[in-house]
């Protein structure tokens, strides 16, 4: 791949691959566009040579109906606001490598960057 960065924008280094897949960005957009609803999940719809269709399924977490259904009303949880950009959902949840199990996702657990920091960081005694 070489060196992508610190280049003039001509050299036409352009062949990056996103970080994050389709899904998860469809999803943060929806979240963004509709603040008061709960992304639950999403699902592919259709795509043709240029663009993905994906439909993101939403909660309204103060509707009767959720907030009196066992199954459903963990969504109205404060904590729960948002759970598409900090990567919860199932799409964000793939994109951070995290439905690899055991010892093969010792690199990407709790997080690639904390796994990155707990192997690379220097720990030395205070009193030494």
């Amino acid at each position: 791949k070489g060196i992508v960065y610190g280049k003039p924008c001509h050299h036409g280094i352009n062949k990056n691959k996103a970080c994050r897949n389709l899904r998860s960005i469809a999803e943060e957009r929806c979240g963004r566009k509709c603040g008061s609803l709960r992304v639950l999940n999403s699902y592919w719809v259709a795509q043709d040579a240029v663009y993905k269709w994906f439909e993101v399924v939403m909660v309204d977490p103060f509707h009767k109906v959720i907030r009196d259904d066992p199954r459903i009303n963990w969504i109205c949880k404060p904590v729960m606001k948002h759970r598409e950009l900090r990567g919860l959902t199932a799409a964000g949840r793939k994109a951070r490598g995290l439905l690899v199990k055991g010892k093969r996702a010792t690199k990407l657990r709790p997080s690639s960057k904390a796994a990155y920091k707990k192997h690379n960081l220097i720990r030395l005694r205070r009193w030494r």
